[in-house]
């Protein structure tokens, strides 16, 4: 009964726009419903065509609905990405609220994160970097779910999300974003951009903070204590109507200290000594060349170098190491009605170097890659798109990789359309893991390049897409449902080897990942509301032994229902239900709930908001708890369910 009045209660409550609204549709319907907006082009492809005739599958959040997830968390993008259907947000510290992305049930080594086509958010820098992404400067995300490595090598095995940064326009853009919460936190954000002639500029920069807090009153902090400075400055260049170059910087640097409160307080007393700082520094560059030339041909050159600092320190131990990472690829496309060619060769270079330690080996890589790619997209007929796509990435030390993919969009009928598409992909090995993020790297041994290999991946997804309009075009009808399948060989698991050290390991078996997921959307006058239902049934096989994958919930039902009187108010309701998860310790964690209401006032120029997240104060510590052993040498057990329980937070969005 608990069970089915927690269903029902999913189904009656809703909220906020998410990313499911516009998954993959043919057509995008205004507010009056009665009419298409303007085609949506998509980048993460590299093809010229809109969404309705890309036969790849696309998951995009722009625009105003960017915007809304902005009032909630403004100063990372975990909340853009959490409340999509099969993406899952996880924790991966109790302290200092560390995360990373699922995609599928899959690890969140297995997702690529790019920043306009560059991977500046993998190896050392994957780790916090949800946490140091705001969205305000951001056009829109795109998210491809399954292998997507034919155009981003590897790494994109359970799938990419493309983070599409705003460019200058003739107009004038500035922003500002000011948010305060009722968990101690503040955001100060500012955006600017404009064109001026034959150039332009866009400035993003934001301010940070979060005092300590502990609503569970365990004497750990749930937010931990944290100041970030963000500063990301763009400039371009116009020689003529056919060529574009841009160069920029972003930078993020950060103070973290999660952990004992009394400690955190600097309070000195005895039995309080438990923390964990991080101390981050991140500075990367962006530089585009971008060309038209003929009809419909361009010629692009990319280059980005980053730097990438992290100190983490909890007592005794401190792991302190410095990424080292450039990015070069230069590509050719042939935009044509008919075909479209996309080909292209890239360098990527990895290197982290670690200090000294006190005891046992230095954890420092060189992981260099060469790549070359060809991608074609052939309008078979007005009802049938076919994608084909080979890479090969030379891999030093790892060898030989080559990823076919194929794709194809089948337009059925001018409502029901279907894509279905499958491929190959593969990962380099490295330390930096959701495993070895939750042990701080404390005994973890370096990557052994004669004995570990690359992780290779083939999957597959069919989907089928209904639109209608209804009721003499007063209601609107979408329906989306995704079967997807992902197969991993010989993954790297890490493991135990004695004496309170691990050792990473390419296991005798597979890691493999079903399940489907449902969207559905409804449009009548000012209202929308969003059903989505995500069954995921991910398992790792070691010498014939099956299990279910750690923390991944089998079911979870996403609603949303949403109020918008266009240029003056907005309000929505939402629920979150997640099942059961088996968690690492043999136990299973338990079933919520998560409800949470946002409302927003527009004028001209600034709007005000109020958005109350969780406010049934869903949390792991009122069911739970989240470590054995004593305060001051506590072990943490797997984060399943929110820490920070109900929030509130409101601000006020000014446009100039």
């Amino acid at each position: 009964m608990q069970k089915i009045a927690l269903l029902v209660l999913v189904m009656l409550y809703a909220g906020r726009t998410q990313a499911q609204n516009t998954t993959d549709t043919t057509s995008v319907y205004q507010t009056d419903k009665t009419q298409e907006m303007e085609e949506v082009v998509i980048s993460s492809t590299r093809s010229s065509r809109t969404i309705k005739d890309i036969p790849t599958r696309v998951e995009f959040i722009a625009g105003e609905e960017l915007d809304e997830k902005a009032n909630m968390k403004p100063g990372d993008i975990r909340m853009v990405l959490s409340e999509s259907t099969g993406i899952q947000v996880q924790t991966t510290s109790a302290t200092s609220a560390n995360a990373s992305i699922r995609i599928q049930g899959l690890d969140g080594r297995y997702t690529q994160i790019l920043k306009d086509g560059f991977p500046l958010y993998s190896g050392a820098s994957s780790g916090l970097g949800l946490l140091q992404i705001p969205p305000l400067d951001l056009k829109q995300v795109e998210v491809i779910k399954g292998a997507a490595s034919t155009l981003y090598g590897g790494g994109a095995i359970a799938g990419l999300v493309n983070l599409i940064s705003k460019t200058p326009k003739d107009e004038q853009e500035l922003k500002f974003h000011l948010n305060g919460t009722s968990a101690g936190g503040f955001d100060a954000n500012g955006f600017y951009s404009k064109k001026f002639g034959k150039t332009g500029a866009t400035i993003f920069a934001a301010h940070n903070r979060n005092a300590a807090y502990d609503p569970a009153g365990i004497d750990f902090s749930a937010i931990p204590k944290f100041e970030r400075f963000t500063f990301n400055p763009r400039f371009f260049v116009y020689p003529s109507e056919n060529t574009t170059i841009s160069l920029g910087v972003n930078t993020a640097f950060e103070n973290r200290i999660g952990g004992d409160m009394h400690f955190i307080k600097n309070k000195n007393e005895t039995g309080h000594t438990y923390f964990e700082k991080n101390k981050t520094e991140r500075v990367s560059t962006q530089f585009l060349f971008d060309h038209i030339f003929g009809k419909h041909e361009h010629f692009i050159v990319k280059n980005s170098v980053s730097y990438f600092n992290r100190k983490l320190t909890t007592p005794g131990y401190i792991f302190n190491g410095t990424q080292y990472s450039t990015f070069t690829e230069a590509s050719y496309a042939n935009h044509g009605d008919k075909l479209e060619w996309i080909a292209g060769a890239n360098l990527w270079t990895d290197q982290f170097k670690e200090k000294a330690l006190i005891t046992g080996p230095k954890r420092d890589y060189n992981l260099n890659t060469l790549g070359a790619f060809a991608q074609n997209t052939w309008k078979a007929a007005d009802w049938m798109h076919v994608e084909t796509g080979l890479r090969a990435d030379y891999v030093i030390d790892y060898g030989l990789a080559f990823l076919p993919r194929i794709s194809a969009l089948l337009k059925l009928s001018p409502a029901l359309t279907s894509r279905i598409g499958g491929g190959m992909g593969y990962k380099a090995p490295t330390i930096f893991t959701e495993e070895s993020e939750r042990i701080q790297y404390q005994g973890v041994l370096g990557i052994d390049k004669d004995k570990n290999r690359l992780e290779h991946s083939y999957g597959g997804n069919w989907d089928v897409n209904y639109q209608t309009m209804l009721f003499n075009d007063r209601l609107s009808l979408s329906i989306n449902q995704l079967f997807f399948y992902t197969y991993i060989t010989k993954p790297l698991i890490l493991k135990p080897t004695g004496n309170a050290a691990y050792r990473f390991e390419n296991i005798n078996g597979h890691i493999d990942t079903r399940g489907t997921e449902t969207n559905l959307k409804l449009g009548y006058s000012d209202f929308k509301l969003f059903l989505g239902y995500t069954y995921t049934d991910a398992r790792i096989s070691e010498n014939g032994r099956h299990q279910q994958n750690f923390l991944t919930p089998k079911h979870r039902i996403n609603s949303v229902l949403f109020y918008e009187v266009e240029e003056k108010w907005k309000a929505g309701l939402e629920a979150y239900y997640f099942s059961k998860q088996q968690l690492s310790d043999g136990k299973t964690g338990r079933e919520y709930v998560i409800l949470g209401f946002m409302v927003e006032r527009l004028w001209e120029r600034f709007s005000i908001y109020i958005n109350f997240e969780n406010f049934l104060d869903a949390r792991q510590t009122r069911f739970d708890n989240i470590y054995t052993g004593s305060i001051a040498t506590p072990t943490f057990r797997d984060i399943y369910a929110p820490l920070d329980g109900f929030v509130f937070n409101g601000g006020i969005k000014i446009n100039l």
